[in-house]
């Protein structure tokens, strides 16, 4: 074990913390973990911020910055058979919890090499570079949470892919409330103090909007002990809004590259009609700031960065014809349902499933050889299909 002296402000409060609520909370369980998560399949993140896999590809780096308990090294390992995988986190109780989770699950059979370290993400000279750097919660508890952004900049590929997670501003407002108002009591971050907050939740009036939302959204998410501790005790915590997001991605000279939870960016998920129309004039920026203003429960950002501006490649019919593909990593049942990446039902043709099947069976066969373009498209526009160079 690699251990280090991080360099955050705020990291013995922030690892006394966690050594005291290992989080994620989630429960170890013998095998693979649950189902799938398309944000830590390398091979599916390459194809939503490039349009593309690479042909010939060496197994990538994987970076899980700041890795908890292990849930999301976890599946990083067996999301992506015969990478190079380090986990680091500051938290030696979530380590302990994060080698017992991969030991039981088989994630090292799965990673060509798997390293757990107790280290900072400030600290890892000599690692890069990384082709896939996650870091899922973590930059958003720094003092300084550029530096933390700047490092991590630092170890990325050329052409690499960082995945964040960041607090958000609007939808933490009752989140904010509750920690101050705990503050002033004075509950400290104990145990003791768990049970506290717990109470605080039980004894607020019924018709209370902080109790209610806290029972509507929060109360599943908070059920385990380390869960409810990070939503409400924690020590150092930063959020942000649109503006001083995108603010704080060019501090460390990168580019913005999608938003990995697309479908909350969707405008006709909030309007209809002429509102409708209006909105998609806008340039993308002010839909965004839009969606920001109408909808108060979005509690994170979460999207990927790199290091030069990325233009996803479009394929005309001509080169659509003639491209590879292979089957979305993360898609589950067959032949139906078919769950998609986001582990939603999806309705597919005959002609889909079979263009499907034709693509695991024949995997160097060019489209046009498979089925019809038009049908190859809206699967490549689904991302069910995936293309290769």
């Amino acid at each position: 074990m690699v251990e280090s002296q991080p360099g955050d402000a705020t990291t013995p409060a922030v690892r006394a913390f966690y050594d005291r609520f290992p989080f994620p909370g989630d429960p170890i369980q013998d095998g693979p973990p649950p189902g799938y998560n398309w944000r830590w399949c390398y091979h599916s993140v390459l194809a939503s911020v490039y349009g593309v896999i690479p042909f010939d590809q060496s197994p990538p780096r994987i970076l899980d910055a700041g890795c908890g308990t292990g849930v999301s090294t976890d599946y990083l390992c067996h999301l992506n058979p015969g990478a190079d995988v380090l986990g680091v986190d500051i938290s030696s109780g979530a380590l302990a919890v994060a080698r017992e989770r991969l030991e039981r699950s088989g994630a090292c059979h799965q990673a060509r090499s798997l390293r757990q370290e107790q280290r900072s993400l400030l600290d890892l000279d000599g690692e890069a570079p990384f082709d896939y750097i996650n870091s899922v919660g973590v930059l958003h508890h720094l003092h300084e949470p550029q530096a933390g952004l700047c490092a991590l900049a630092n170890l990325l590929a050329p052409r690499g892919i960082l995945h964040l997670f960041l607090y958000a501003d609007a939808g933490r407002w009752e989140i904010r409330r509750i920690q101050k108002a705990l503050a002033l009591l004075a509950v400290g971050r104990s145990v003791e103090a768990l049970g506290l907050g717990r109470q605080l939740f039980q004894t607020l009036p019924e018709e209370n909007r902080l109790r209610r939302h806290h029972e509507r959204r929060w109360a599943v998410d908070c059920a385990s002990d380390a869960n409810f501790a990070d939503m409400y005790l924690h020590p150092q915590e930063t959020s942000y809004n649109l503006d001083r997001l995108l603010s704080f991605i060019r501090t460390a000279g990168l580019h913005f590259a999608g938003f990995s939870n697309p479908e909350v960016w969707d405008l006709a998920r909030l309007l209809q009609g002429e509102l409708l129309e209006r909105a998609k004039a806008l340039n993308l920026h002010q839909q965004w700031a839009l969606i920001e203003q109408l909808d108060p429960d979005i509690s994170h950002f979460e999207f990927f960065l790199t290091k030069t501006q990325i233009e996803p490649k479009y394929w005309n019919d001509a080169e659509l014809s003639a491209a590879r593909a292979i089957r979305q990593p993360c898609l589950w049942g067959e032949p139906d349902p078919i769950l998609g990446r986001n582990m939603e039902p999806i309705l597919l043709s005959s002609e889909a499933k079979n263009l499907l099947r034709a693509v695991d069976t024949q995997p160097d066969a060019a489209l046009v050889d498979m089925g019809s373009i038009s049908v190859a498209r809206d699967l490549v526009d689904r991302q069910i299909l995936l293309l290769r160079e």
